[in-house]
């Protein structure tokens, strides 16, 4: 006998959370844009005080609207960012017991296809922010907090001229675990000096537009910093991510 796969029924709070995204999406709101009173919210979606709460609630918490108090408070819509992405995320890979290892997986399989359509997608504001920050990096390579910060932002201004949103939510999600940095992975002057090699080959192919260059640079550089892992702290690769890591 074949059991139908049953689906938990939506809360009332969830379904006016989605009802009210998507009247803010039909009406061309924006951040900064205030939404109807809660005397009117109540009549328009016919339900009651305490379950509109909860759903406007539920959007604060997701970053899509601020809940402002007092006279001529009330909602308002905001621009939710990766902030709300990595805490889920990061949430589920505790409950998962996950190590660190998956997230040196997926960056190696999701960076080199990044670089791939950044090589054809990126504009010359990104390559040249891109130049930028190797040259921050070469600059102070000696101070290992802007290093690995630079290093970061390399990173991040690639995912998001792949031109995919997900790539660049994704990588901004992880970018507080991308290094390993919070596990207690260091980078010593020689490594910094290597990091610093192989993100002078990515910029070279991505501001030549070389796209199969670009992916096999990147492909390189994330298999050398497996490899670094590996050989340096086989123990942190197998040490759970921690949701309190990220977001403390």
């Amino acid at each position: 006998m074949v059991v139908a796969n049953r689906a938990r029924p939506q809360k009332t709070a969830m379904i006016i959370a989605q009802r009210i995204v998507a009247d803010m999406k039909d009406q061309s709101l924006t951040a900064g844009d205030k939404l109807p009173s809660e005397r009117i919210m109540l009549d328009e979606y016919n339900v009651g005080r305490g379950t509109l709460r909860e759903a406007l609630r539920y959007l604060e918490l997701q970053g899509a609207l601020t809940l402002k108090p007092g006279p001529g408070g009330g909602p308002v819509v905001a621009s939710p960012d990766s902030t709300h992405l990595a805490a889920n995320l990061m949430l589920l890979l505790q409950f998962a017991q996950a190590p660190y290892r998956v997230i040196m997986e997926a960056r190696s399989a999701f960076e080199p296809v990044m670089a791939t359509l950044a090589a054809d997608r990126m504009d010359d504001d990104a390559v040249a922010r891109l130049a930028d920050s190797v040259t921050t990096m070469r600059d102070n390579i000696e101070d290992r907090v802007i290093f690995l910060e630079a290093n970061k932002g390399f990173h991040d201004i690639i995912a998001w001229s792949s031109g995919n949103a997900l790539f660049g939510h994704l990588v901004d999600a992880i970018l507080g675990m991308l290094d390993g940095t919070v596990l207690g992975i260091d980078y010593p002057a020689h490594r910094r000096s290597a990091i610093l090699e192989a993100h002078e080959r990515v910029y070279r192919a991505l501001s030549a537009r070389d796209s199969a260059q670009a992916g096999e640079a990147m492909r390189d550089h994330i298999l050398e910093y497996v490899r670094y892992a590996e050989v340096k702290y086989p123990d942190l690769l197998t040490q759970e991510v921690s949701w309190s890591q990220v977001m403390g």
